[in-house]
């Protein structure tokens, strides 16, 4: 089967509110554990601000995957640049070219906003998710670290 016959019977379209109970679901399977009140809480302030795009995929009616974005200024760029903050497949539809049709969705939404340069987040221990990446002609440019902050109110 080749890879357009595999992405046949996928269709990506803008998420919705009523999503979110699978992308809650998507984004456990992720390792991020989310009920779905959660996700709805998370999608109302993603939804209000114009610079998040959220898309799912569609396979046989249900919903196989997503991916967020965010376009934002830097202090490195005159430009603002766009960033893959989640991108999932569920377990179920892995190498079907689920994810590769995510990708193209964001990017073509990047480009109709004149966005040319993106960058991505995925975590050290996902080796697999740095070769998909790669393979959709992404390269590693440095790492980033991470601090959870304690905070008191006093």
């Amino acid at each position: 089967m080749s890879d357009s016959n595999k992405a046949a019977d996928i269709s990506v379209r803008r998420a919705e509110m009523a999503d979110a109970a699978a992308l809650a679901d998507l984004m456990t399977q992720l390792g991020y554990p989310t009920r779905t009140s959660e996700m709805e809480m998370r999608m109302e302030a993603i939804f209000a601000d114009n610079n998040y795009m959220t898309f799912v995929a569609v396979s046989e009616g249900r919903i196989c995957g997503m991916i967020g974005t965010r376009i934002s200024y830097s202090y490195e760029h005159n430009s603002p640049g766009g960033a893959i903050l989640a991108l999932v497949v569920s377990d179920q539809a892995r190498g079907r070219g689920v994810g590769q049709e995510l990708i193209k969705a964001a990017e073509i939404a990047f480009a109709e906003r004149n966005i040319r340069r993106l960058a991505v987040y995925t975590h050290f221990r996902r080796t697999e998710a740095h070769e998909f990446y790669e393979k959709v002609g992404y390269t590693k440019n440095g790492f980033r670290l991470v601090k959870e902050l304690e905070i008191s109110v006093d």
